[in-house]
């Protein structure tokens, strides 16, 4: 078996209630190795044709990578597969944290998730086993209640959660997948999808660890990485998290302002990084072995916008949907409906740019106090975001047409056409296309719709010259252009 693989997928029929274990050879790993790539196999494997995304035909794949579970920074990920309910295409959706290294330890590289069970069940895989146990207490439950809730069961704290919430349950079409209550497959509706399975969640805890080539050689790897953290070039994500891009994209005219009509906001900084240092940032955290530390945790327990520690807090896409898209700069509201979409299992950008699309659809008139059920949805609004956030989690009143995302409510209502940003449905992360040009062209082609994490960002090209060469990518181009070698290094990347 090829090193960093236990040479073992868990293949969960939810129809039949049956578990099987599929040993792939060394070649399916070396095809594929891991991730997207892993997905996209078992994907086109198993879903036929025309296949209902919310139906049990659709195939739900639960992936790691050959470093995943190793103490090298930034490799704790899991990409989750599917047919979305939002492009109707072939989709994944990637997150970090401890949940991806600990599914590695329970002795499996992946989880391939078939059919729909007649009951509310959820998976618990551990040391090499699994089982489907009844979940029927934890549906309705915000995401830490439910984290809790399991660990209590099978009695282990350790245990890493990986859940739909409520808002899959209620049908939000942008609903996500949450682990440790704060980190998030956001994108693509894959929430959704595991919520129409009758899966609530999937547990995970193991002490296996795979074999390696060269255990000496890693160990020293990640020592290196801790020692120049700080004078790397992701050294500002450790001291300010991903915020800090937000004042540098400002500065350029790449952040996204009241639905993407504007590239600056006046008075960004007041939703920055230095910002949150400043006032309600509690602590950091880290996904498994990581050394950057960029996941920013606050905490505010005065005003009328609170924030829980246990729910994390925002990233620098999440401030930008939530702020910048909306024109807000009421740094404790977005923290707050930060953690609304993370009790309710929402994808944060999504979220944003429907509210940021509404909002403008009610200043030019399109909308009414009427159609919003009384909320004045104007742009700079805190009060009318976290309104409108808790009434897309419920999926109540006017909450219930933006839980379908901005294309559907647009074609729904008749209205705002004109207005909505989004590509095959999907809303646009927080990193615009005239400013970053090749990501124009991989907002249209990749099958998700926009998706900023399929390539390398134009700035990466001039910055990691030997990464980059490595590549064949040894021509950096201007940032104004669109040729092709920017669209090779969109490829190759």
């Amino acid at each position: 078996m090829a090193y960093g693989y236990h040479g073992r997928i868990l293949h969960v029929n939810l129809t039949a209630g049956t578990l099987e274990t599929e040993q792939p050879n060394e070649a399916f790993y070396r095809t594929y190795m891991g991730g997207s790539a892993m997905g996209a196999y078992y994907l086109l494997k198993h879903t036929p044709k025309n296949a209902d995304p919310l139906g049990p035909e659709n195939t739900l794949s639960l992936m790691v990578g050959v470093l995943t579970g190793t103490p090298i920074s930034g490799n704790s990920r899991v990409s989750v597969t599917a047919k979305s309910p939002i492009s109707e295409m072939a989709d994944a959706s990637e997150a970090g944290g401890f949940w991806p290294a600990e599914l590695k330890f329970s002795g499996f590289d992946g989880i391939v998730i078939h059919g729909k069970s007649p009951t509310p069940v959820y998976l618990w895989v551990h040391d090499g086993q699994a089982e489907l146990r009844d979940a029927t207490a934890l549906l309705g439950r915000f995401t830490a209640d439910v984290e809790d809730a399991i660990r209590a069961e099978l009695d282990d704290k350790r245990i890493q959660v990986m859940q739909t919430g409520p808002a899959a349950e209620k049908g939000v079409r942008f609903s996500a997948l949450v682990n440790n209550a704060n980190r998030v497959n956001g994108r693509g509706g894959m929430g959704l999808v595991m919520a129409s399975k009758n899966l609530k969640a999937v547990a995970v805890r193991g002490h296996a660890r795979p074999e390696l080539a060269d255990t000496d050689a890693l160990a020293a790897l990640a020592r290196w990485g801790a020692q120049n953290v700080d004078t790397s070039g992701v050294a500002g994500f450790k001291r300010l998290g991903t915020a800090a891009l937000l004042t540098s994209q400002d500065a350029v005219g790449g952040l996204p302002t009241n639905n993407w009509s504007s590239g600056t906001m006046e008075n960004a900084e007041a939703i920055g990084g230095e910002r949150m240092l400043e006032t309600i940032l509690k602590t950091t955290d880290s996904c498994y072995a990581c050394a950057v530390r960029c996941k920013r945790v606050v905490e505010i327990t005065e005003g009328p916008y609170l924030a829980d520690p246990r729910y994390g807090g925002p990233e620098y896409e999440s401030i930008s949907a939530l702020g910048s898209y909306c024109g807000i700069s009421n740094l404790p509201a977005i923290a707050h409906a930060n953690q609304l979409c993370n009790m309710y299992g929402i994808d944060t950008i999504a979220c944003g740019g429907t509210i940021a699309w509404a909002m403008d659809c009610f200043e030019q008139g399109l909308l009414t106090l009427e159609d919003t059920g009384g909320i004045e949805l104007r742009f700079g609004s805190a009060e009318a975001l976290v309104q409108m956030v808790k009434a897309i989690g419920e999926r109540e009143g006017f909450g219930k047409v933006l839980g379908e995302g901005s294309q559907r409510a647009a074609e729904t209502l008749g209205i705002g056409h004109d207005l909505v940003v989004a590509t095959k449905g999907r809303e646009y992360p927080a990193h615009m296309p005239q400013v970053k040009r090749s990501m124009a062209l991989l907002y249209a082609v990749n099958p998700g719709g926009a998706d900023h994490t399929v390539c390398e960002h134009e700035t990466s090209y001039a910055r990691f010259p030997e990464g980059m060469a490595a590549l064949g990518l040894m021509d950096p181009q201007p940032a104004n252009t669109l040729n092709p070698e920017k669209v090779r290094y969109a490829l190759y990347s």
